[in-house]
C-alpha cells in the first residue's frame, strides 16, 4: 500500500509526486501517456521552442535597423521541430530522474477508480482504458491530476478535417514540418495567439477568426487592442464577433457581425477554441467526487468533498495554468504532511508569448468594474527604459499599474513589450505582498534593465 497515488504525471502531477517522495512518503504516479503531460508534451515548452525560432529569424531577416545585414534568412521548419523535439526529451529525461531520486514508483497505464473500501483507496491500472487485464494498487490517500484537453466543437468539416490533417489542435501544430501558406487560427485566445504569431512570422497568411469581440480572453482590453494592432501591422487578419460555420473544401466559413457569410482561404486549420478539464471516463463517481461545470470542486487546500482526496491543475478548472499546477500541487502535499498552507490566486501571473510578449498580474480595469474595486491608473510608454530602446524598435510597448487609491498599494499590472514575461514575476510579488508604493520606491533595480519600467511607472504615481 501506498502512502499517496498521483492519478496523472503532467505538471501538477509529477510535481506532488516530487515533493511527496521527497516528504519521506511512498508514492505510485500513474500516467497513461506520457510524463510531463500538455505543458511538457505539446504545449507550453515546445510552443515556446518555435516561438524562439520565429524571433530569430525575425531578427535575422529585419536586421537592417540594428545595423546587421543577413541576406538570405530563411527557416527550416523541419530542423526547428527536431530541436523542439530535442528539448522535449531532454526536459522529459529530467522529470523521470527527478521522480526516479525522490523514489516515485512510476507506472504508465490508464488508471481507473475502484472505489474506497476501509479507508483505502483503489485503483486498477491497464494497458488502455479497455484492456481486461488489470493491476490493482492500493493508497491512503489521492491526488487527481488528470489535467485538460482541447475542445473540439461539433462544426461542419472538422472531424473529417481531423482524420485527413486538414485541421489541427495544439497538438498537431507543432508537429507540421512544412509551412501552409495559409493558415485560419479558430479563436483568439493564448494558444491561438501564440501560434498564429508564429506561423505569420515565418510565411504563412494567418487569419484568426474569434466569437467575442476581443482577443486573449480576459487580459486587459486597453493593451489587447495594442496588441492586435501590432499583429494586424505584421499581415494577421482578425474577424472578431464572428463565427464559424463550416470547415472544408480548402476554406472555412463564418458569420460575421453583420450575419453575413463569408469564407477565406485555409491549407490548415488550428481550432484552438479553448479546454476543458478530464473529469470523465475514470470512475471519479466510484469515489463520489463532486464535479460542477465539468471540473472537480476543491477547497483552498486541493481536497475534494471526499476525504484524502485532492485534484490539483486543470482539472479542477481554477486557472489552467502550469504555475498554477505546480502551486495546488504543493499546497495539497503540504497539507497532507500536516503543514500550514494554502492557495492564494490573487496574484497569479499570465503570459501571452507572442512578439511583443504580453503579461498581467492581479486585477484588470474589467474586473474592477465588475467588483467595485476602486483604482487610480499609470500608463507609461516601456520606452521610458533605456534598454528597452536599446534593444527594441517596438514603440507600441506600454506598462500599466493599477494602484489602490486608499491603502496605497499595487493590485494590477500589465505589460506589453519585451522581456514582459520575466519582469511579471516582480510585479506579482508586489501584488501577493500589498506593498506599499512608498516602500516600493526605495527599491534598488539595476540599470539598465527593462525591469526599471515598473520603478519608472510607480514614480509617476501621483495620488
Amino acid at each position: 500500500m501506498f502512502d499517496l497515488i498521483v492519478l496523472g504525471g503532467g505538471p501538477g502531477g509529477y510535481l506532488a509526486a516530487e515533493r511527496a517522495g521527497g516528504a519521506g512518503l511512498s508514492v505510485l504516479l500513474i500516467e497513461k501517456q506520457y510524463i510531463g503531460g500538455v505543458c511538457l508534451n505539446e504545449g507550453c515548452v515546445p510552443s515556446k521552442a518555435l516561438l524562439n525560432s520565429a524571433k530569430m529569424y525575425d531578427h535575422a531577416a529585419n536586421g537592417e535597423k540594428f545595423g546587421v545585414i543577413s541576406e538570405n534568412a530563411r527557416l527550416d521548419q523541419a530542423a526547428v521541430v527536431k530541436r523542439k523535439n530535442r528539448v522535449v526529451k531532454r526536459l522529459v529525461g529530467g522529470v523521470k530522474n527527478t521522480l526516479k531520486k525522490n523514489g516515485v514508483e512510476v507506472v504508465e497505464g490508464f488508471g481507473t477508480i475502484l472505489g474506497r473500501e476501509n479507508g483505502v483507496i483503489k485503483l486498477a491500472v491497464s494497458a488502455t482504458a479497455d484492456a481486461a487485464e488489470k493491476t490493482v494498487y492500493e493508497g491512503k490517500q489521492l491526488i487527481i491530476a488528470t489535467g485538460s484537453e482541447a475542445i473540439v466543437p461539433p462544426i461542419p468539416g472538422v472531424k473529417d478535417g481531423l482524420a485527413d490533417g486538414t485541421v489541427l489542435t495544439n497538438r498537431e501544430i507543432l508537429e507540421l514540418t512544412e509551412i501552409p501558406e495559409t493558415l485560419v487560427v479558430v479563436g483568439g485566445g493564448v494558444i491561438g495567439l501564440e501560434m498564429a504569431a508564429y506561423y505569420n512570422t515565418v510565411g504563412s497568411k494567418v487569419t484568426v477568426i474569434e466569437m467575442l469581440d476581443h482577443i486573449a480572453g480576459a487580459a486587459d482590453r486597453e493593451l489587447v487592442t495594442i496588441l492586435q494592432k501590432n499583429f494586424e501591422k505584421k499581415g494577421i487578419t482578425f474577424h472578431l464577433n464572428s463565427q464559424v460555420t463550416a470547415v472544408g473544401g480548402g476554406q472555412v466559413s463564418f458569420k460575421d457581425p453583420d450575419g453575413a457569410e463569408q469564407q477565406v482561404p485555409a491549407a490548415k486549420v488550428l481550432m484552438s477554441v479553448g479546454r476543458r478539464a478530464v473529469t470523465k471516463g475514470f470512475g471519479l463517481e466510484n469515489l463520489g467526487v463532486m464535479v460542477e461545470r465539468g471540473h472537480i470542486v476543491t477547497d483552498n487546500h486541493g481536497l475534494t468533498n471526499v476525504p484524502g482526496v485532492y485534484a490539483v491543475g486543470d482539472v479542477n478548472g481554477v486557472w489552467m495554468l502550469a504555475h498554477a499546477a505546480y502551486r495546488e500541487a504543493e499546497v495539497a502535499v503540504n497539507t497532507i504532511l500536516g503543514k500550514k498552507d494554502q492557495m492564494r490566486y490573487q496574484a497569479m501571473p499570465s503570459v501571452i508569448y507572442t512578439n511583443p510578449e504580453m503579461a498581467f498580474v492581479g486585477e484588470t480595469e474589467e474586473t474592477c468594474a465588475a467588483k467595485g474595486i476602486a483604482y487610480d491608473k499609470v500608463m507609461i510608454p516601456m520606452g521610458f527604459s533605456g534598454r528597452y530602446l536599446a534593444e527594441s524598435e517596438d514603440t507600441d510597448g506600454v506598462i500599466k499599474l493599477l494602484i489602490d487609491p486608499v491603502h496605497k498599494c499595487l493590485i494590477g499590472c500589465h505589460m506589453l513589450g519585451l522581456y514582459a514575461s520575466e519582469i511579471i514575476i516582480a510585479a506579482g510579488m508586489l501584488v501577493e505582498t500589498e506593498m506599499r508604493i512608498d516602500d516600493i520606491k526605495e527599491f534598488i533595480f539595476p540599470h539598465p534593465t527593462v525591469a526599471e519600467i515598473i520603478r519608472e511607472a510607480i514614480f509617476q504615481y501621483k495620488g
